[in-house]
């Protein structure tokens, strides 16, 4: 790998700017906004989120998942409750999310602690997905360590079968996650890395919006 060729990757932002009196009050309606802006300008999964978890120790994993329900009182995914991540939530329920729009120039951090979606939540969302996720969540072991690529197909051929011609239930190890804010920050790519950076953190119930130093 060339080292110079790496340090020379730079990209100059200038699209747009961010400052305080021009954001919604409700940090909410900020996202909502930047969402609908990336998925109008066709950005690439436009609900793809960088989930960090930690175990109890502190030690931490991150991996990119979609988000799939949102309003003011959190942000949804769906998991395997078998899952890694899963498995640090019992441990550690404080997670933070990550949306990046290299499109648009955008990040937005969230942060908060993390609930378990109801078993009404997770059941309306599973009734949403395609036939073959269905299977796919009854099929895989999710980040358990598996032997081949063949024993997980033969996994989802075996469930496809048991449920030919048969309503697909949601399994019981697999369901949502509600991510509840208590901190965002909306990131905006500025020339020179002078970056704009609006923060809304809740306090005693009411979200105070800061500007942060690049």
């Amino acid at each position: 790998m060339d080292i110079e060729a790496l340090n020379n990757l730079r990209k100059e932002y200038s699209l747009k700017s961010l400052s305080k009196k021009d954001v919604a009050d409700s940090p909410f309606k900020q996202f909502e906004i930047w969402l609908n802006e990336a998925i109008e300008s066709q950005v690439l999964e436009p609900n793809a989120m960088t989930l960090a978890t930690s175990t109890f120790d502190g030690k931490p994993s991150a991996r990119v998942v979609l988000l799939k329900q949102f309003n003011e009182e959190g942000f949804s995914f769906f998991s395997n409750y078998e899952s890694r991540k899963s498995k640090h939530l019992l441990q550690n329920p404080y997670a933070a999310l990550v949306f990046f729009w290299p499109e648009l120039e955008r990040q937005v951090r969230i942060e908060g602690k993390v609930r378990k979606a109801t078993e009404t939540e997770s059941d309306e969302y599973f009734k949403t997905r395609p036939k073959g996720s269905k299977i796919g969540a009854w099929a895989s072991p999710q980040s358990a360590v598996i032997p081949n690529r063949r024993y997980l197909e033969r996994l989802h051929a075996d469930f496809e079968e048991e449920f030919k011609g048969r309503q697909i239930k949601r399994p019981q190890n697999w369901g949502g996650y509600v991510l509840e804010p208590t901190l965002y920050e909306f990131w905006q790519g500025r020339p020179n890395r002078l970056h704009d950076r609006i923060q809304y953190v809740l306090v005693n119930g009411v979200w105070n919006i800061e500007r942060l130093a690049p």
